[in-house]
């Protein structure tokens, strides 16, 4: 039977979707009792991650209103991450999310590994949605980073992923994102999960290596051209 999560457990995945930019500034989660039924928890569970994130400032508690988002993502864009190329941020990926995997492997429970494998089982249906397959391409790396359970790290990768909403990246990404390019990405996010999945570390690491090196040659050649 599936352990219940603690309160802990949930703050950190709302936590995790505020960063990635679910929920925005001003936005009102849903009640108590949806959020309840949603995460299989007590109310009194989420009442208190959300005292949690309250305690953060990443949300306002209002009586008899709701729970309203307080972080505003664009603020914490500093001008570098407008800037920045997208071969950077592959260079920065490279440094960060071989990692993330090895503690992956350590932290997911069976609970993420089957969200996860849902995030996949959708990108797998948008092999000619370029836009929609990038979207959940995004989920499945934020998901990764939230199962290591480290807010710190949500909030790096969150400030990396911010620079693929740069007009740089979005032509870039109209320039790469083509069916068998995606069918190639979807094999190797399940080489990553099975990796993590069968408590792997350093293999998970290395899969993420290489599906971060293909998108790198991917991105390369669409520079030439």
């Amino acid at each position: 039977m599936e352990k219940r999560k603690s309160y802990s457990d949930i703050a950190a995945q709302l936590r995790g979707e505020i960063y990635a930019g679910g929920y925005k500034m001003n936005d009102r989660f849903p009640p108590e009792r949806e959020l309840a039924e949603k995460m299989k928890a007590s109310r009194g569970t989420i009442r208190k991650a959300l005292g949690q994130l309250e305690s953060e400032g990443l949300v306002a508690i209002a009586n008899n209103s709701g729970t309203y988002v307080r972080f505003n993502t664009k603020s914490f864009r500093q001008p570098i991450f407008e800037s920045a190329r997208p071969l950077e941020l592959m260079d920065a990926r490279f440094a960060f999310e071989p990692h993330i995997c090895r503690l992956s492997v350590l932290n997911a429970r069976p609970i993420d590994i089957l969200e996860i494998s849902g995030i996949l089982d959708s990108m797998e249906t948008k092999v000619n949605d370029a836009v929609a397959f990038a979207n959940l391409d995004t989920q499945f790396h934020m998901k990764l980073v939230a199962t290591t359970g480290n807010p710190l790290l949500e909030w790096i990768a969150m400030q990396i992923n911010s620079v693929r909403g740069n007009q740089s990246w979005t032509r870039m990404r109209k320039l790469t994102l083509e069916p068998n390019i995606i069918y190639q990405y979807n094999l190797q996010h399940r080489q990553i999960l099975d990796a993590i999945k069968f408590r792997e570390p350093e293999l998970a690491a290395e899969r993420m290596k290489e599906h971060l090196e293909t998108a790198r040659l991917s991105l390369t050649r669409a520079s030439a051209t």
